[in-house]
């Protein structure tokens, strides 16, 4: 059986596994520092996080095109894109070395620094709506 504590603690869930996700990016990235050609790579999370809070509180406002159903038996159109996940792309506007390789240690750790610090704070947040969850079950049974 499976129950929302809240409405954001899905959000907050999907938030710790994306920025997760961020997190072994980076340190890919770093490890590829001395990699020939290799290509620093980063994620895109804040849009399936708004598609994912779209969803959760009702504005399915999205801006991708419906496709027209003329008929009942005609199939749903197909998408290669998922919007409930996070685009992985290559980061542009980087300085390429002679030997090809995009990574750029201080933005590595800027980054790395800068997901740390919301990771911590996702995890207060969840934390915090869990505690708010628990208090009104020990309330209760406190009756």
């Amino acid at each position: 059986m499976s129950f929302e504590i809240s409405k954001a603690h899905s959000l907050l869930a999907m938030g710790m596994g994306e920025r997760a996700m961020r997190q072994e990016l980076i340190a890919s990235n770093i490890a590829n520092i001395d990699t020939p050609y290799y290509k620093a790579r980063d994620i895109d999370f804040e849009s399936a996080m708004m598609q994912k809070e779209r969803e959760i509180w009702g504005d399915n406002s999205s801006k991708k095109l419906q496709m027209a159903k003329t008929d009942k038996s005609h199939m749903d159109g197909y998408s290669m894109i998922d919007d409930k996940k996070a685009t992985i792309y290559l980061r542009d506007g980087i300085t390429q070395r002679n030997d090809g390789n995009t990574v750029d240690l201080d933005v590595e750790t800027t980054e790395l620094s800068k997901n740390a610090v919301m990771y911590s704070a996702l995890t207060a947040a969840l934390k915090k709506d869990s505690l708010i969850f628990k208090s009104v079950l020990d309330a209760s049974a406190k009756v």
